[in-house]
C-alpha cells in the first residue's frame, strides 16, 4: 500500500479546512449581514498558513496502524486544527500580541473595524470581545467537523474521549502558563510540566492517539505514541520558547523578543535565572513583562540569556528529548513508512525557524 507523503497530507488537510470553513462562512452570512467580518476573519485565519502539525500527526497515527488512507478519517483529523485556531486566537488576547503570521492579531483586526466604523464604546474592548467569540466559534466548529466527517458513530465515539481530553489538557496548560506569569517566578520543574501540557500532549501525543483510536486497531500503539509524543512535544515547546526570545521576526511573524515583553516564564527563562549573577538576574526580572522595552533593551536581555549558558543548555535539552522520542519508534506494529514520516516530522518540529 502506497501512503501519501507529508506534503500531500498537508495539502489534503488544507483542502478539507477550506471547504468546511467556506460552508460555515456562508451560514454566518445568511444569519445576518453584520456577521460578514466574522466570517471573513475566521476564514482568513483558518486557511491562510499554519503548519497543520496536529492534524498531520493525527492522520499519521491513523495510518500507523496499517489502516488504508481515508478521506473521512483525514477530515476527522483536520478538526484538530480548529482546536488549535481557538487556542491561537485566545492566546493572542491573553498575551496582548499585536500580530500573528505577519498580520494583525484578530483582536487587533476587530479593534480597527470598531474605529473605522465609528462604533460607540471602546475599540479595544470590542476587539477583545470579538476575538474571544471567534475563538469559541472555532472550537465549536471542531466538534461539527468531527461529527460530520462521515465516519461511523462507533469510530468517532472511540476517538472522542481523546479529543476532549486533549482540549482539557490544553486549557489546563494555558492556565498554568498564565499563573506562572502571575507568580512572577521561574521554576524549572513547573515550566517543563507546562511545556508538556501545552505542547507535548496537545500537539503530538493526543493527536497521534486520536488517530489510533479512529482506526480501532493496535491499541498498544497508544503507549508508543506517548513515549514518542511527550518528549517531542516538550522539545517542540522549547524550540517555541527560544524563538519567542531569539526568533527572526521576518520568519516568526511576531516582534523579536515578544516573550520577554509578555513576561513568559518559560524553561529557557528558568534555566537563565538559575545561572545568572544577582545583577543580571535583577536586570532580567525588571525586563520580563515590560511591554515598553525597545529593541536595544531586548538585545541586552538576549545577550544576558545567551551569556548565562541557558540558550546552549536549552538546545542540548531539545536534542536529548528528540533522541528519546526517536528511540520510541521501534515497534513491530507501527507501519514502517509512517515511522519514517514521524522521524521527518520530529526533525521538522525541533529545527524550525518559525
Amino acid at each position: 500500500m502506497v501512503l501519501p507523503g507529508i506534503t500531500q497530507i498537508r495539502e489534503a488537510i488544507d483542502s478539507e479546512l477550506l471547504e468546511f470553513t467556506r460552508a460555515r462562512a456562508e451560514q454566518l452570512n445568511a444569519i445576518d449581514s453584520h456577521l460578514a467580518p466574522v466570517a471573513d476573519a475566521l476564514t482568513d485565519f483558518i486557511t491562510d498558513g499554519g503548519k497543520r502539525f496536529r492534524p498531520i500527526f493525527a492522520y499519521l497515527g491513523y495510518l500507523g496502524t496499517g489502516a488504508a488512507p481515508s478521506e473521512k478519517a483525514l477530515r476527522a483529523c483536520a478538526a484538530l486544527e480548529l482546536v488549535h485556531v481557538c487556542a491561537l486566537i485566545h492566546d493572542d488576547v491573553m498575551d496582548g500580541s499585536d500580530t500573528r503570521r505577519k498580520k494583525p492579531a484578530l483582536h487587533k483586526r476587530f479593534e480597527k473595524l470598531h474605529r473605522t466604523n465609528g462604533y460607540a464604546g471602546e475599540s479595544e474592548k470590542f476587539g477583545v470581545a470579538a476575538a474571544i467569540l471567534l475563538g469559541d466559534l472555532a472550537l465549536s466548529w471542531s466538534d461539527e467537523m468531527l461529527s460530520e466527517s462521515g465516519l461511523t458513530s462507533a469510530d468517532t465515539q472511540r476517538a472522542a474521549p481523546l479529543f476532549y481530553e486533549m482540549r482539557a489538557e490544553l486549557m489546563a496548560g494555558q492556565y498554568l502558563d498564565v499563573l506562572e506569569g502571575a507568580l512572577a517566578s521561574s521554576d524549572l520543574d513547573r515550566s517543563r510540566k507546562i511545556a508538556r501540557l501545552k505542547s507535548g500532549k496537545y500537539s503530538i501525543e493526543r493527536p497521534l492517539q486520536f488517530g489510533v483510536a479512529l482506526a480501532g486497531k493496535f491499541p498498544e500503539l497508544q503507549n508508543l505514541f506517548s513515549d514518542y509524543g511527550l518528549p517531542l512535544g516538550e522539545a517542540f515547546q522549547l524550540r517555541d520558547d527560544i524563538l519567542g526570545v531569539f526568533g527572526d521576526s521576518a520568519l516568526t511573524g511576531k516582534p523579536a523578543g515578544d516573550d520577554i515583553r509578555e513576561g513568559k516564564r518559560t524553561v529557557l527563562m528558568a534555566l537563565a535565572t538559575s545561572k545568572m549573577s544577582d545583577t543580571s538576574h535583577s536586570i532580567l526580572q525588571s525586563a520580563l513583562g515590560n511591554p515598553n522595552l525597545d529593541n536595544s533593551q531586548v538585545a541586552q536581555i538576549q545577550e544576558l540569556v545567551k551569556d548565562s549558558g541557558a540558550l546552549a543548555e536549552c538546545e542540548k535539552l531539545i536534542e536529548q528529548l528528540l533522541q528519546e522520542s526517536l528511540r520510541a519508534l521501534e515497534h513491530p506494529a507501527l507501519d514502517t513508512s509512517v515511522a519514517n514520516y514521524l522521524r521527518e516530522m520530529a526533525v521538522a518540529a525541533t529545527n524550525r525557524k518559525s
